[in-house]
């Protein structure tokens, strides 16, 4: 084989494997599925039909509290990254990565749609936008609100010689009354005692079945454009 066609070959290796790569990001995935799927309003949500909603966040209990910017929120991601050098080269190190949820309400213009993700088996897949980071290094030094942040999962910000640490934090979260999107199966289920603020026998859900799981994001593309913000 001639080193034209080797070279040939490799480069169109390399694209297929950028393509496919970019091709199947969570978050295109995810664009992408949920551009495919009928927006219905709480009251048009027929039982077993794949749709999605859009609405404000509501929690259903007491809410979750974002780590780093302590953000009321019934969803959060976080990671903490330390720079590794290897020689010549260096890479980002995954230390700590997060991830809690809760019940929540969507509240689709004063209709509400109840939204139970769970992680054994997980039934959901997720996207969030990160909104909140923070970072230190040689010459950036740790705020006090992060040093907090890293004792709190056991991370020293410094080394033994006294040198900061290159670290950085990223947080995404759904907080209470942001507009996101979800996706899933409809259903209509009867309720045995009334959610607090909730006072009525039946409340719309959307489920995962089978191999279609909740899909669950706040970027603000899937958005419908009177909802923008």
């Amino acid at each position: 084989m001639t080193t034209p066609i080797i070279v040939i070959l490799i480069v169109c290796a390399v694209a297929i494997i950028g393509f496919l790569m970019y091709y199947y990001n969570g978050k295109l995935v995810i664009i992408r599925t949920l551009s495919k799927i009928p927006q219905k309003t709480t009251s048009s949500l027929k039982t077993n039909e794949l749709s999605k909603v859009s609405g404000k966040a509501l929690h259903v209990e007491a809410p979750l509290i974002a780590p780093y910017s302590g953000r009321t929120c019934v969803f959060y991601q976080m990671k903490i990254q330390k720079k590794v050098s290897n020689g010549k080269s260096s890479h980002w190190k995954t230390i700590v990565s997060e991830e809690k949820f809760q019940a929540f309400f969507v509240d689709t213009n004063g209709d509400f749609v109840i939204i139970q993700p769970k992680d054994y088996p997980r039934n959901y897949i997720c996207h969030l936008v990160t909104d909140k980071s923070q970072s230190s290094g040689t010459f950036n030094d740790s705020t006090p609100r992060f040093v907090a942040l890293l004792k709190r999962y056991n991370i020293e910000p410094e080394t033994y010689f006294g040198f900061n640490k290159t670290l950085r934090y990223e947080e995404g979260i759904i907080e209470i009354g942001e507009r996101i999107t979800v996706a899933g199966i409809a259903k209509w289920k009867s309720l045995s005692e009334p959610f607090l603020e909730y006072p009525y026998s039946k409340i719309a859900t959307l489920e995962s079945e089978g191999k279609q799981k909740l899909i669950i994001t706040d970027l603000p593309e899937m958005l419908p454009n009177r909802n923008r913000r």
